[in-house]
């Protein structure tokens, strides 16, 4: 397979069509496998797929429409963010390596401050410094607290202005393995119990390794919700992440009413829940007939 990156560019609108559909279509030339837009967040991601400087070359293109459509001083939502165009991370899949992918984050970053006057900020495996790893560190304080933050020098800019955009904010722009976007809801509205569970799952508290997690308000359902970030869903599979959600919510007297993943996962995460919740002994990704069919393509 040629070198192909998937990049999961994330912009903050979930909820005007006409604005979102503008914005999508900016991503010409590489093929656009997803758009996943939540109201309640007021996020949408667009995952889209193409050689190197083609995810690079749409990249560019749908930031430029963010920010253009984008005003961030009226912009509300559940989802932390600090910017219109919020995160772009380039994942390396086929022939293309982690290096391969970090060259282009930091050309995609380059060409955000100089082109659109966005500060921007690398992260995961372009990262600058140890302390910028972490997107939720670099996103702390989110768009409202840009302009505090980025006035320490620490928190200088990998690229473009050293103030904020003024209604684009700051983008995060980085590459990785591939993650799963992946929420529980909860049968409640109270959101202090998710933000209690999110405590208990999330690794940097203590949980589950691998594991991002935050509790949020779902205003539209009246349902309080665990968000989180599965970021190598093959070492942490998913199956266990809702088994300790659920297990945790029993603690209130809550239950699990659904989840729901953003975006897209690998067809091999799904198989290691199956084999899990059917308790399926011996079982081969050869049995599945999309498997079998593709392989004889190839």
């Amino acid at each position: 397979m040629p070198p192909l990156l998937e990049c999961a560019l994330n912009f903050s609108e979930g909820r005007r069509r006409e604005v979102i559909e503008a914005i999508v279509a900016a991503a010409q030339g590489a093929r656009v496998l997803d758009v996943s837009s939540d109201a309640d967040h007021n996020r949408t991601v667009v995952s889209f797929v193409g050689a190197p400087e083609t995810a690079a070359s749409a990249a560019l293109a749908v930031s430029a429409r963010a920010v253009e459509l984008i005003d961030m001083n009226s912009h509300r939502g559940a989802h932390p963010r600090m910017g219109a165009v919020d995160v772009i991370p380039f994942v390396p899949l086929g022939g293309a390596t982690m290096e391969v992918a970090v060259a282009t984050a930091r050309s995609v970053g380059c060409e955000l401050g100089e082109r659109l006057g966005l500060p921007v900020f690398l992260y995961e495996a372009a990262a600058s410094r140890p302390e910028r790893r972490n997107l939720a560190d670099v996103r702390r304080g989110e768009y409202e607290g840009l302009s505090e933050k980025m006035a320490d020098p620490a928190w200088k800019p990998d690229f473009g202005p050293t103030r904020p955009h003024p209604t684009a904010g700051a983008a995060a722009v980085g590459a990785r393995i591939f993650l799963v976007a992946y929420n529980v809801n909860l049968g409640t509205p109270d959101v202090s119990i998710a933000r209690s569970i999110a405590r208990a799952v999330r690794a940097k508290t203590g949980g589950l390794q691998n594991v991002k997690a935050l509790g949020v308000m779902l205003q539209e359902r009246n349902l309080a919700q665990v968000t989180m970030n599965v970021v190598d869903p093959f070492q942490t599979p998913l199956y266990r992440v809702l088994e300790l959600v659920r297990l945790e919510a029993a603690r209130y007297g809550v239950t699990v009413v659904g989840s729901e993943v953003v975006g897209l996962l690998p067809q091999a995460v799904l198989l290691e829940s199956a084999r899990y919740y059917l308790q399926l002994e011996g079982f081969s990704d050869d049995q599945v007939l999309e498997s079998r069919l593709w392989g004889q393509e190839g």
